[in-house]
C-alpha cells in the first residue's frame, strides 16, 4: 500500500472513530475498526502501565476490591504534574465481563462539586460575579419571582460566599432536600422528577436553619444553588460554561453531567452495583415503582451542580493538576483563587474541597449509592484519584480505606516511570468557531478538513509512541 492509500486510510479510520464511534459498556469488548485502530487505542488504557514496578502495589488494589466487594475501580497517579499511572480493577460490567480500563466514565458524586467551586471562581476572575454577591433578593444574583418571597428573610444575606462554605443557614435536620423528591411534589403540588427550581422553592418555603455565615452544615443543597448562580451570571447552561471555560481548557472533553436510568447511560459509562440487600427507592419520576437507588432512586440529574458529573480518573486528574497550587502545570485559577478556596484560616476554606490541611494534603470525596470518589493532592507533589463502580455496607466510610489503600499502594512502587501518560491521550476535534491547529495550513481549507488533518497528524504520533514501547 502507497503512502497516499495508507493516509487516506487512516484518515478514514480516525475521522470514524472520532465522530461516529459512541460505544456503549458491554460493547466495546467485541467491537474492532480494523488491525491498527479500536477506540482504546486513540485513549489512555491499561497497556500503558503494564510493568513489574507496579506488581506489588497492584496486589493491595485487587485485595480492597475483595475485600469490600467492589466490582470495578480506576486508579491514576501523578507525580510532579505528570500522569505516571492509569489503570483500571475489575469490571466496568459483570453482564458482559468487561475490565475497567482507564477511559471509562464513573459518576464521581461529591466530587462535581470542586467542578462547581472552580467554575464559581472562574467566573469572579471574569468579572462576572463576586464571592460576596448576595444570592437571593432585589440586588441578588437569582432575582427570580419564584425566589422573592421565602418565609425566612435571612434568605437575603445568603451570599455566593456563603453557599461555596456550606455556611448558607441549611443543615439535614429534617433531611437533605436534594433527595426528598416525594415530599415535595406533593408539598409543592408539581409532577415528578422535580427540577431544582422546584427544591429551591420548597427550600425557601421553610425557615433556615441557623444565620447565613453564622454556622456551617454540609449542603448539597447550597451547591445546587450555585449551578443556578453559574447559569445565571454566566448567560449559559451550568453544564455548557463548565466544559467551554473550565474543562475543555484543560483537555477534558470526557466530563459529563450524568443521568439517572442505566438505559441512558453515557457511551462508556460503567454499571453501578449496590450492597446485597440494599433498601430500593420509590422513582424519581413518580411511577410508583421501588428501584435500587443508582437506577432512578435518586435523582443525579437534579443533583447537576452538587453531585451529577460523570468522568474518568485521568480526567479528574488534569482538573486536580489545574487547582492544586503548584507551578507546573500551570492552574487554570489566580494563585488568589487557589488560596481562597484552600486556606483554612480565612473564614471559608476549605471551599470546592473537602478538606485543605495546613500540612499541604488536600482531598475531595464523593459517594452514594454504587457510587465511591476520591482524589488527594500531597505536599510532595504527588496526587491521586480513585474511583469505584460499586457501594460498600460502610458507605461514605469507604474513602478513609481508599486513602489507607492508596497510602500503601505509593509507598510499594519503589521506583516510577518517568513517561507522561497524558501524551497518549488524544483531543477532540476542535469546535467549529475556532479552526486553527498548530502546525497546519488553515487557508483556503474548510473546518472539517483541518479537523481530519489534526486527529491523523495526533493518532499517528500516538501510534509513534505505541509503537516506541514495544
Amino acid at each position: 500500500m502507497n503512502l497516499h492509500n495508507r493516509s487516506i486510510r487512516i484518515l478514514i479510520i480516525v475521522t470514524f472513530a472520532l465522530f461516529f464511534f459512541v460505544p456503549q459498556v458491554g460493547t466495546e469488548s467485541v467491537v474492532i475498526i480494523n488491525d491498527n485502530y479500536s477506540p482504546a487505542s486513540l485513549r489512555i488504557d491499561n497497556t500503558l502501565t503494564d510493568s513489574e514496578l507496579f506488581d506489588g502495589a497492584e496486589k493491595g488494589v485487587e485485595w480492597f476490591l475483595r475485600n469490600w466487594r467492589i466490582k470495578g475501580a480506576s486508579v491514576a497517579v501523578a507525580r510532579e504534574g505528570k500522569l505516571l499511572y492509569a489503570r483500571g480493577f475489575g469490571y466496568a460490567s459483570l453482564n458482559d465481563s468487561l475490565p475497567v480500563e482507564p477511559y471509562h466514565r464513573f459518576r464521581v458524586a461529591s466530587v462535581s462539586k470542586l467542578v462547581t467551586a472552580v467554575a464559581v471562581m472562574k467566573l469572579q476572575e471574569e468579572g462576572k460575579l463576586s464571592v460576596h454577591d448576595h444570592v437571593f433578593g432585589p440586588d441578588g444574583i437569582l432575582d427570580d419571582t419564584l425566589f422573592a418571597h421565602p418565609k425566612d428573610r435571612r434568605v437575603f444575606d445568603i451570599t455566593v460566599a456563603h453557599l461555596l462554605a456550606h455556611e448558607g443557614g441549611w443543615s439535614q435536620r429534617y433531611g437533605d432536600q436534594m433527595f426528598m423528591p416525594t415530599v415535595i411534589a406533593r408539598a409543592l403540588d408539581v409532577p415528578m422528577p422535580v427540577d431544582i427550581k422546584s427544591i429551591v422553592r420548597f427550600a425557601l418555603s421553610k425557615n433556615l436553619h441557623f444565620t447565613p455565615g453564622k454556622g456551617q452544615s454540609y449542603s448539597n443543597l447550597g451547591y445546587s444553588i450555585l449551578g443556578l448562580v453559574i447559569e445565571k451570571a454566566s448567560g449559559t447552561d451550568y453544564e455548557t460554561y463548565c466544559r467551554s471555560e473550565v474543562l475543555e481548557p484543560l483537555g477534558i472533553y470526557d466530563m459529563a453531567l450524568g443521568r439517572n436510568l442505566p438505559e441512558e447511560a453515557l457511551p462508556l459509562e460503567v454499571s453501578y452495583y449496590e450492597v446485597d440487600n440494599a433498601p430500593l427507592r420509590p422513582s424519581v419520576y413518580g411511577t410508583g415503582e421501588m428501584v435500587p437507588a443508582s437506577r432512578g432512586g435518586n435523582d443525579i440529574e437534579a443533583l447537576g451542580a452538587a453531585g451529577g458529573w460523570v468522568a474518568t480518573a485521568p480526567d479528574l486528574m488534569r482538573l486536580l493538576l489545574a487547582v492544586d497550587g503548584f507551578e507546573e502545570p500551570k492552574d487554570i485559577l489566580s494563585p488568589e483563587s487557589v488560596e481562597f478556596m484552600t486556606d483554612v484560616y480565612n473564614g471559608y476554606a476549605p471551599v470546592g474541597w473537602r478538606a485543605t490541611m495546613t500540612n499541604g494534603s488536600w482531598w475531595r470525596t464523593g459517594s452514594f449509592s454504587g457510587t465511591s470518589a476520591m482524589m488527594k493532592r500531597m505536599p510532595d507533589g504527588t496526587a491521586w484519584v480513585v474511583l469505584t463502580n460499586s457501594s460498600a455496607w460502610n458507605g461514605p466510610e469507604l474513602t478513609s480505606d481508599i486513602d489507607q489503600m492508596m497510602s500503601k499502594f505509593l509507598m510499594r512502587v519503589r521506583e516510577w516511570p518517568q513517561e507522561d501518560l497524558f501524551s497518549y491521550s488524544l483531543p477532540v476535534p476542535l469546535r467549529s468557531e475556532e479552526p486553527r491547529v498548530e502546525g497546519i495550513r488553515t487557508e483556503g481549507r474548510t473546518v472539517e478538513e483541518i479537523k481530519v488533518e489534526g486527529l491523523r497528524n495526533e493518532s499517528l504520533r500516538i501510534e509513534g509512541l505505541r509503537a516506541g514501547r514495544q
